[in-house]
């Protein structure tokens, strides 16, 4: 079909172009439903994915006070004096509790989902996470590394189409927070 084809159509008085707006117009509502469903996924991933870096950046605060002050040499660690020594001192705090209270999450068989009324919004799982000291009297004492926290979260969020559920998207959500001394 050629494109002045469909113009003579379209300008046509006959009603002939009547089946031809409607597909067009099917096509449209198909297509922006599909943008509006990728864009539903999105925000819910991010939404999670800043939750739980707030939570992984309070476990980062709540570990300042075992942070031992070596600001003299330039560097931060959590770390506790003990007799002659200093030994580590991290504290993992309860991440999944914090995303309860911040998601309005409910424990269910493993899992920590989120309803939106009596559908499932999205559930979480698989939570770990990695504190990363930094070593006492470093070799190089730069602040790179400092006291590092690194989450992994699996995100599973329902995804309808049509009417008809599909898989679920399924994501490894990582954040990463950072405690370095200011002064």
């Amino acid at each position: 079909m050629k494109f002045g084809t469909i113009c003579d159509i379209l300008r046509g008085k006959s009603g002939s172009s009547f089946p031809l707006v409607v597909a067009v117009t099917l096509a449209i509502v198909i297509v922006f439903s599909g943008i509006s469903e990728y864009i539903r996924l999105m925000i819910v991933a991010q939404g999670v994915r800043d939750a739980v870096q707030s939570t992984v950046i309070s476990t980062i605060n709540d570990n300042y006070d075992n942070v031992y002050h070596g600001v003299r040499e330039g560097y931060s660690g959590a770390y506790q004096p003990s007799a002659s020594d200093f030994e580590e001192s991290l504290d993992y705090g309860n991440m999944y509790g914090r995303l309860d209270q911040l998601l309005g999450l409910r424990k269910e068989n493993g899992y920590h989902v989120k309803y939106a009324g009596d559908d499932m919004e999205f559930r979480l799982s698989g939570l770990s996470v990695d504190l990363d000291n930094m070593p006492l009297a470093p070799v190089s004492p730069d602040n790179s590394r400092g006291l590092l926290a690194d989450a992994v979260i699996r995100l599973e969020v329902p995804v309808s189409f049509g009417g008809k559920n599909l898989p679920p998207m399924v994501i490894n959500l990582r954040v990463q927070a950072k405690y370095m001394p200011i002064f």
